[in-house]
Formats: structure tokens, sequence, C-alpha cells
């Protein structure tokens, strides 16, 4: 069930503007959860969509680029669910910064008259971090910024320096509470059903601990390369674009402590506390690596020793979790594709000896609807006392009245609404960026890997006794 069938009080009337409209980000991924949020009635009964950008296009134009990034990238629309959004949407050109606002605040003033004066503004900046710094001057510039809630996409800055500059321009512009930094995977449904998993069941919550868990991977392999963001991604890499980003942050999910509640304030305050809490990793326990036929690629500089694998051991100095490793590995080009939290639990002593390998583990799929698997140790039936593997899976897209919000469409309601739980806070940014600052200063050379494989070689050494459990 939706949170509009559930009753729930429909955002403000609400001028929506999109800066990148154009650009590949706007058209993969915003655009369709936009639109999945309309046709689900999660959008304010008033609302309209500016498209920002350096080009000149008509409204008409514009609706048509949309028309064909649903098409590509889905949903695919109804006649009927595309005449109501595509009136809703216009084009401001020109580009926008400080010295020149193109044309985007006559289209504001015209969508203002429509939907009335005391209108929400949100702005989306799907564009690259490198901008970010003179977008935001320029909404404060040119007085779009007061009371208005502005999205932010990741990286939110490229390396620690870059992230303290980008931290004082914005509050600059903006206070704290206008501020929405996004991380698509911590709208995922699974990332998000961790917290019930863990404080809403006792059997869970009593083994979640490092006298219980060995060990915790979070493998993120990709299948496909770098697609059409060549570009962009020879300039970040599967460290900046995954591994300071997306799984550190799933890391705090995982590891955070229990929060006094689940209110945005203190579920945030609980993830970035325990972000304070990781160690400075160890380049020595780091493996990069570049698939074989990277250098190739358009728009990729023949020399390049940009990584496009990671693989990390981090450690958390907290009494909840000091030594136990944490595992995490992601890159371009592998055997397949997979969104993964497993934790490995300490096997028992005493009564049974020689359990099998990799018998005890709790695990949680992040593709998608999400999915809980538990993997035991049961007897064989027969007549002989033989061990074996038993495994039970719960797809939590089965569940009763199951209505699962993409991660996108998920995150842009909650800005809708003013819901900051879910988006990420400066401190702990600035904790991230202390945590891998080391690695950053002292990154290894990359070590060639053949596309197809599990990486390079050198990182199965990283999750040693038990070996990364994707790719066994």
């Amino acid at each position: 069930m939706s949170p509009a069938q559930q009753g729930e009080v429909k955002p403000a009337p609400t001028v929506f503007v999109l800066f990148g409209a154009t650009g590949d980000l706007a058209k993969r991924m915003v655009l369709p959860a936009f639109f999945t949020l309309a046709t689900n009635g999660l959008l304010p009964d008033e609302w309209l969509l500016i498209g920002n950008g350096r080009g000149d296009l008509a409204h008409e134009d514009f609706r048509d680029r949309v028309h064909d990034s649903l098409t590509e990238f889905g949903p695919q629309p109804t006649r009927e669910q595309w005449h109501a959004f595509s009136e809703r949407l216009r084009f401001a050109g020109g580009g926008f910064d400080t010295t020149d606002p193109g044309s985007l605040l006559d289209v504001i003033a015209e969508a203002r008259s429509a939907l009335g004066t005391d209108a929400q503004l949100v702005h989306y900046l799907a564009i690259p971090p490198v901008a970010f710094g003179e977008i935001t001057k320029a909404l404060g510039e040119h007085e779009l910024a007061e009371g208005a809630r502005v999205v932010y996409e990741k990286p939110f800055g490229t390396s620690p320096e870059s992230f303290r500059t980008l931290d004082k321009t914005v509050h600059s512009v903006l206070d704290e509470s206008q501020v929405y930094r996004i991380d698509h995977f911590l709208g995922k449904e699974a990332t998000q059903d961790l917290h019930v998993l863990r404080f809403a069941n006792g059997l869970f919550h009593a083994i979640w601990n490092r006298a219980h868990i060995r060990a915790v991977q979070i493998d993120v392999p990709e299948k496909i390369g770098v697609t059409d963001r060549s570009v962009f991604y020879d300039q970040t890499g599967a460290v900046l674009d995954m591994l300071v980003t997306h799984l550190i942050q799933v890391a705090a999910e995982v590891a955070m402590e229990p929060p006094a509640s689940l209110s945005a304030t203190d579920l945030q305050a609980a993830r970035e506390e325990v972000i304070g809490a990781f160690r400075p990793i160890d380049p020595k326990e780091v493996v990069l690596g570049q698939f074989d036929g990277y250098r190739d690629l358009a728009g990729v500089d023949p020399a390049s020793d940009m990584d496009t694998y990671v693989a990390a051991r981090l450690w958390i100095d907290n009494d909840r979790w000091r030594g136990v490793p944490f595992l995490m590995r992601t890159g371009k080009r592998l055997a397949f594709s997979k969104q993964r939290v497993s934790m490995i639990l300490r096997e028992p002593e005493g009564t049974l000896a020689h359990v099998p390998k990799h018998s005890n583990v709790l695990a949680f799929s992040l593709s998608g609807s999400g999915e809980i698997d538990l993997r035991l140790v049961a007897k064989e039936p027969g007549a002989e006392l033989n061990l074996d593997i038993a495994e039970a899976t719960i797809a939590l897209s089965t569940l009763p009245n199951a209505d699962p919000l993409p991660p996108y469409v998920r995150l842009i309601h909650d800005a809708l609404l003013g819901d900051r739980s879910l988006y990420t806070r400066p401190d702990g940014l600035a904790a991230v960026w202390r945590v891998f600052e080391p690695l950053l200063d002292a990154k290894p050379k990359p070590v060639p890997y053949a596309p197809g494989s599990w990486g390079p070689a050198e990182a199965a050494e990283l999750a040693a006794p038990d070996g990364w459990l994707l790719g066994q």
C-alpha cells in the first residue's frame, strides 16, 4: 500500500526545479521516478516540474525528451497518463549561474503565478559535483534559496578538501534543514528493512554484535561496464563512485547503535555516530583493479590508472564491533550483478564439530524489493548423523499489501515531505572523508583483471579465512 493510500498527508503545492534535466542521470533515474510518483498519487495536487539546462529547448521539445526517457527506461505511460503528466512540464534554458539566470526566473515566476506564490521550491541538482558550488551560490544570488529544499546528488565533494569547501558554500546560502544529500542505497527497501528486522525481532537483536558475528561482507559486483559514463568515470573511479558513498553508508546502517527512535533526527544521529567510530583505512588493506580493455573506451585516458574495482577491509573501534572486519567489494565487468550484505555468524563451540563451511549466514539482498536469506546447519534426513546446509528466503515483495517504492521514488517523495531520515548529514560525511583520506593520499596501483571474472585474485586475502561468499 502506498503512503498516499494509507492516508499520508500530501506535500504542499510544489515547483520542482531539475538542474541537469537533459543529462544522463535525469533521464535514467530522476524523471522516471517523478513520473512514478505522479502515477501513484504521491505528488501534490498542484505541481510543476521545470527542467533547466544550457540548451534553449521549447517546452514541447523538453516534453518529447522526457517521453523518450520513459520509453527507454520506464515506466511506460498510457496516453492518458502522459497527457496528465506532460502538461505540467516546463523548460528553462540558457543555463543558470551567479551572473546569468537564463530564463529560469521567468519560468519560476510563471509557475508560481499558476500554483500560488506560497508554493514550495524544491531544487534537484542532477549535475556533476564540480558544479554544485556555483549553482548553490546562484540560488542565493537570485533569491531562490529562502524556504527552498535543495537535493544534492552524490558524491558530495570528491576529496576531503573539496567536501569542506562545498559544505562551507552550501551553509553560506542554506540552513542545514534545507539540505538533502542523496544516497540512493539508503532509499532501498531492504536497507530500510534492516531497522525493522533488527529492532523488532529479539532473535536478531540479541546476536547483533561481535560475540556472535565474525565478519560482515557488503558485496556489490556489477556485470555492466561504465556504459556511456566513461568521461565521468575516468575522473571518479570505483572508490569515489561506490566505496566512499554507497557502501560505507550501508555499513553504517548495519553497524549503528539502536537509535532513540526512527525519527529523522535520531536515525541520522545513530548512523553518523557509528561512521565516526570507523578506523581510518589502511591502504595495505585495499585492492584496486582495472578491467582489461578499460583504457580503450572512448573518453578514457589511454594511460589511465583509474580503478574500476575496489575491495577493502574496514574496522570499527567500538564495543559492539571491535575486531569484526567489514569487507566491502564492488567493481565493473564482474561475473554477475548482486547487491548483498552477508553477516557470517560464529559457530557455536562444543557438541558438534566440523560443521559445513559458510553454514551460519544471515544475508540481505538489496536489489529490487529486497530479500532476507538465512543459511543454517540441519541434519540431513536419514539413518546417519550427516550435517548439511539448509537455506530459507523471505522475499519482501511477497508480504501482504506490499507496494515497494524504488529508491529514487522514495527519496524524492521524502524530500517533498521534508523527511531527511534517509539523507546524509555533514558530520557523517566529514567522518567518511577522514576514514578514506589515507587511501586517497596513497592509492595502490590497480591490478588488471579479466572482464567476466571476480576481479583481482589478490582480493581473496582480504576476506580470509572465510573468503568472499559470492563467487565461491
